[in-house]
């Protein structure tokens, strides 16, 4: 098995994603342009999007991350919004895209039509994540949008698989669809709730951070795997278990979530990366199939599909906003609603890897063995909706938030909140440490006892002292500067270290040792300072 493809994929997508940092473009497109100018370099090798790769390797750890991530009780309060986009929107394009292309394309089948539909249905929990991280949108607008891409590739699948029964002749019926749909969903759910509980005492009980965290890389894997070998939605379940982990992750060792938010955060930017360079280098692959058509009526079919993609999220958003709210009980809830989250929301809606990798699926044959209709159209215009969607939408998105002007975060009242919960913590702090000094077992010179009430004071005025005044020279708070000196003294320490160790007078694992203890100071330093 030759790796070197691989190794050239994982590493040129880290440069580039790297390199994005820097530049105004969003890394996603910038990924999906070095995917397109690479894929036409001489001795490129054709990167083809195995679906038995992508769906079941690729995209139950990027689901996981998001999901961890993602607010339980924010997506529980956006419930409605959610579940109007990632299930009705979802259905709702798969038949307006699959009836348009109908009457666009001459010849397409409305079953071939309708694959089509599904495969560009969903928006990319990836893209959509990344957006929402880079622009900074009000939370409420962040929530729906995650909570719509963690499970529309669920309702984006068995849509897929019903338009596909009935366009490979299979007989597949409305009836049959939707129970299809409903086993899939509560299917995918169930298993969820299965494993979440056992997997987190799992984690709980395991007393090693290394064995907690090699747990963690393999429960996406496993909740996906466990779902769709019993015909359920492993999405669902990937999600489930996610969501459910990252609302309990305050009883997992510190260590080990210091190490898991490292691990996984490395995990996300090198799949990220490399699926979006993907995307751009599956073109010579696309195009190589499509010789039957003139590239003229090839173009309009793309244009026209993008259009109609476009349109039609909108023609959903609206009315899924604003019908539920002509209930009174509704409008009191949710409170004064602008046309601009609305808007966004519609605008928002890039494709991505995982409507390639399901067009990929597609059999070459059908009952009877003749040739899928028009597969390698439907390749094409998957294609092309998504690099439109990506460029179009991805690029005009920043600007347009920051046109819409967008009321800005209350640093102050979110700091302010910060300081009130930090000081009722530490007031809670004090009192369990003078009933644990009042006990003989835990005496302690008094100098010790000190200095555990200073850490705890100094815990609860840093936040106070960032709503205080700055330094009129460099514009720091006070904790600002403590926490820059505390850094310096202890870089100063580090140095002094291995300088000893080159002179001999330490050894290396005496050195390792005492550079782990100033590692893990200067990381809590640098976490408050986050």
């Amino acid at each position: 098995m030759d790796v070197m493809p691989l190794l050239l994929l994982v590493a040129g997508s880290a440069a580039v994603a790297a390199a994005g940092r820097r530049v105004p473009v969003p890394v996603p497109l910038l990924l999906v342009a070095a995917g397109l100018a690479v894929s036409y370099v001489p001795g490129v090798p054709d990167y083809t999007l195995d679906p038995h790769i992508v769906l079941p390797l690729l995209l139950p750890p990027l689901l996981y991350t998001a999901a961890t991530d993602s607010s339980y009780l924010d997506l529980r309060a956006q419930a409605r919004p959610v579940a109007l986009l990632s299930v009705g929107y979802v259905l709702f394009a798969t038949f307006v895209v699959g009836c348009a292309a109908y009457l666009i394309v001459p010849g397409l089948p409305l079953t071939a039509a309708l694959v089509l539909g599904a495969v560009v249905a969903p928006p990319d929990a990836v893209a959509a994540t990344a957006v929402a991280r880079r622009v900074g949108l009000p939370s409420r607008i962040t929530t729906i949008l995650q909570g719509e891409s963690l499970v529309n590739d669920a309702t984006a699948i068995t849509a897929f698989k019903v338009a596909l029964a009935a366009a490979v002749g299979e007989g597949a019926t409305w009836a049959g669809g939707i129970g299809e749909f409903l086993i899939a969903a509560v299917g995918g759910v169930g298993v969820g709730l299965v494993l979440m509980v056992p997997l987190h005492w799992l984690r709980t009980h395991l007393t090693e951070a290394l064995l907690q965290n090699t747990l963690s890389l393999l429960i996406p894997f496993v909740a996906y795997a466990v779902a769709e070998q019993v015909q359920a939605s492993g999405v669902l379940a990937v999600v489930v278990v996610a969501l459910y982990l990252g609302h309990r992750a305050w009883e997992v060792d510190f260590a080990t979530r210091l190490q898991e938010e490292a691990v996984w955060k490395m995990v996300a930017f090198v799949l990220e990366s490399a699926v979006f360079a993907l995307i751009g280098l599956q073109l010579p692959v696309v195009l190589k199939g499509l010789g039957e058509y003139e590239g003229a009526d090839a173009a309009w079919y793309a244009l026209a599909v993008f259009l109609v993609v476009a349109v039609a999220r909108f023609a959903w958003v609206y009315p899924a906003t604003y019908l539920p709210r002509l209930s009174a009980r509704v409008r009191a809830r949710e409170g004064e609603l602008s046309w601009k989250g609305p808007f966004v929301i519609g605008w928002a809606g890039m494709r991505g890897v995982v409507s390639l990798a399901i067009a990929f699926s597609i059999p070459l044959t059908v009952h009877g063995g003749e040739p899928f209709p028009e597969r390698n159209l439907i390749l094409f215009l998957t294609f092309t909706t998504v690099i439109g969607t990506l460029v179009v939408q991805g690029v005009s998105l920043p600007p347009l938030i920051r046109l819409l002007k967008f009321p800005a975060h209350d640093v102050q009242a979110e700091t302010l909140a910060e300081a009130n919960a930090q000081a009722q913590a530490s007031r809670v702090a004090e009192l369990r440490l003078d009933d644990l000094l009042a006990d003989e077992r835990n005496a302690l010179p008094a100098p010790l006892a000190d200095r555990l009430r200073m850490v705890l004071e100094r815990r609860r005025n840093a936040v106070w002292e960032r709503l205080g005044q700055v330094n009129p020279v460099t514009g720091e708070t006070v904790d600002d500067t403590y926490r820059r000196l505390s850094r310096e003294m202890i870089s100063a320490e580090r140095e002094v270290f291995v300088r000893l160790r080159d002179g001999r007078y330490i050894d290396d694992e005496m050195l390792r040792t005492l550079l782990r203890r100033l590692d893990l100071e200067e990381a809590a330093a640098y976490r408050e300072a986050t």
